[in-house]
């Protein structure tokens, strides 16, 4: 059984009859999988999950998820339908399951249910993507967000991306390159797209660590990124750069 197959279990089998839809999105929806990919999979649920349920999904998923060659990180989101229907922004998540949050999970917290802007992001690519593992189309579930919402929720998360600029740099490259995209075009690009458009848009100095960045995205792990002293010096007016343009789209 693969990983999309044991999450989709694991969600029926703990959420029971208040399942109403689970969905495919991201990159596997947007364009494909590239090597880092996560396999990102939103549920709607009649109402939030109690403390036995959320510790259980993430035991689970603990066991699902991981970060090596073989092992792709699952990003599990569950919305309760009456929180983002009818559609308010922020919108509430109930629940939220990333690697990055590996270490928390396992000493024993839990993703517990709060305001979520990106989900802005998230239900737009459910919706785009029309995925269902289980349950109707998601339309029959979700409404669309307004674009205004898309723009909030894209720039509300840059403060937490620059903060992780050092450690992350590919994602945080790609991830603003996006969010640029994004405003410009009205459009969810996947990763690599985005950085094909951004490149088009950047003056020639700033345009290698985006290439590099989307090469990497392309072609490697995580663990297998390298970046030159060359490259790194060019990073933050790369950053820069592109922060004045998406600065100048939210005027």
């Amino acid at each position: 059984m693969d990983q999309l197959e044991q999450t989709v279990g694991l969600v029926r089998d703990i959420v029971g009859p208040d399942l109403l839809g689970t969905y495919l999105h991201g990159s596997a929806v947007l364009g494909g999988l590239a090597p880092a990919s996560d396999l990102d999979v939103l549920t709607v649920t009649r109402r939030g999950l109690d403390e036995r349920k959320r510790r259980a999904l993430v035991e689970g998923l603990l066991e699902i998820s991981g970060l090596t060659p073989t092992v792709r990180p699952v990003e599990l989101t569950v919305v309760v339908q009456s929180e983002v229907r009818p559609w308010r922004f922020p919108p509430v998540g109930d629940f939220l399951y990333g690697e990055w949050l590996r270490e928390e999970f396992q000493t024993g917290g839990t993703p517990q249910r709060g305001p979520m802007p990106d989900l802005a992001l998230v239900l737009t690519v459910v919706l785009t993507g029309d995925h269902p593992l289980v349950g109707p189309p998601p339309a029959e579930l979700l409404d669309p967000v307004p674009h205004a919402d898309l723009v909030r929720a894209s720039v509300a998360g840059i403060p937490e991306l620059l903060a992780d600029l050092d450690g992350d740099t590919r994602n945080v490259l790609l991830t603003l390159a996006r969010i640029w995209t994004t405003l410009a075009t009205g459009e969810i690009k996947p990763k690599d797209a985005a950085a094909d458009w951004a490149l088009d848009h950047l003056p020639p100095e700033h345009r290698p660590v985006l290439e590099h960045a989307r090469d990497l995205y392309l072609s490697c792990h995580y663990q297998d990124e390298v970046w030159s002293e060359g490259l790194k010096v060019q990073i933050h007016p790369h950053v820069d750069d592109v922060l004045t343009r998406i600065n100048h789209l939210r005027q």
